[in-house]
Order: structure tokens, then C-alpha cells, then sequence
């Protein structure tokens, strides 16, 4: 058994300038002022457009991202309906083979009681799983015992304006603390890779 923090990997290849660049061209066409488009214009008229609300422009980029996490959190990740997923199966992945991961549960830092209570249940979890497989059960139907702490990976492709709407929802104080811990480094990211798009969304 092995407990592990999530993380993410941004898959796509991100040129922030060719973004802003080519989201002006596709934006100006509504106004046809693509006479106005300069070196320097990009930024000034993309966040023009989202100050008036206009997102239906920025819907023309996506991004993918693979995040490490618990099944718990993806429960919640695949509820937002503009996206496409692939993730780490629990029918076919058979975990006796690998080795059983668990994601560690922030909200237990500086609780050892509770940490530990967590920790026995995950323990006992393994072994069942691990028993079942043994005793010639499928993946399919051992994983029946695996918790919503269980590690998994998920790949995730929003376009930039379902990125905005996921990380309001995800990021906020009413959001699971297991899914701000994860949008909230992403947003991050995102912030610090792609000029403009997402300085308006704070944690």
C-alpha cells in the first residue's frame, strides 16, 4: 500500500502569445475590426471581451490536463458536461499486480487519530481487494471494496471557457477541500501559463 499526494501534468503544449494572438483573430470577425489587430492588441481585446461577457470566444482553445487524485474527486470532475474524459479504469486495472495507492487526505493533517483511522480502513480495504483477487475474483468485481481514497488518474479537455467555469466551481470555499487542493494548483498554473484568461478567478 502506498499513500500519495495528487498532482496534475498541463498534457497540451501551451504558446500563451499564439493563443491570445489567434483567439483576437476568431473575435474580431464578429466585429470585423481586424483591421485594429496589432503586435500588441491581443491582450487589451481579449480581456475587453471577457469583461463584457463575450466567452463564446475563448471556447475556440482547449486544454488537457492529467490529474492524479482521489475517485472521489473525479465524481465530481465528469459532472461538468462540456469536457472529454479518459480515465484509469478500475475494471481492468488490477491492483494486486501494482500495488494499491491511496490519496492522501488533507484534512487529516495535524489529526493523528483520525489519520490513523483512515489509514486501518485503507488497510483493510487492500487486503480484501488483494483476498478477492487471490481467491480468483476479476478486477471488475474486486474493486467493489475500494474506497473513494483510492488513486486514480483522469484526462481531462475542457475548452478555455469551461477551464473558467470549472475552476470558479472548484476553486471556491463551498467546493470539497480534496478538489480545491487540486483546482487551486491548477488554477495557479494556468494563471502563471496563459495570460488574461483566468486573472479575474481567484481562490
Amino acid at each position: 500500500m502506498e499513500i500519495i499526494k495528487p498532482s496534475f501534468v498541463i498534457e497540451s503544449d501551451i504558446d500563451s502569445i499564439r493563443i491570445l494572438k489567434d483567439l483576437e483573430r476568431y473575435g474580431r470577425v464578429c466585429y470585423k475590426s481586424e483591421h485594429l489587430i496589432t503586435e500588441e492588441s491581443a491582450k487589451d481585446f481579449i480581456r475587453r471581451i471577457l469583461e463584457s461577457g463575450h466567452e463564446s470566444v475563448i471556447e475556440h482553445v482547449s486544454i488537457t490536463v492529467r490529474v492524479i487524485c482521489d475517485r472521489g474527486v473525479t465524481h465530481e470532475i465528469v459532472r461538468h458536461r462540456i469536457g472529454s474524459y479518459s480515465q484509469e479504469s478500475t475494471r481492468y486495472c488490477n491492483y494486486c499486480k501494482k500495488g494499491v495507492q491511496f490519496i492522501y487526505p488533507l484534512f487529516f493533517i495535524g489529526d493523528e487519530e483520525k489519520y490513523k483511522l483512515w489509514y486501518s480502513a485503507m488497510e483493510s480495504c487492500e487486503k480484501a481487494y488483494n483476498d478477492l483477487i487471490m481467491a480468483g475474483a476479476s478486477p471488475q468485481q474486486a474493486r467493489s471494496v475500494l474506497p473513494n481514497s483510492l488513486k486514480t488518474e483522469i484526462v481531462i479537455t475542457y475548452n478555455l471557457r469551461e477551464w473558467r467555469h470549472f475552476f470558479r466551481l472548484r476553486c471556491s470555499k463551498a467546493a470539497h477541500p480534496q478538489m480545491q487542493e487540486v483546482a487551486c494548483a491548477m488554477l495557479k498554473e494556468f494563471k502563471e501559463r496563459i495570460p488574461v484568461i483566468f486573472d479575474d478567478i481567484n481562490p
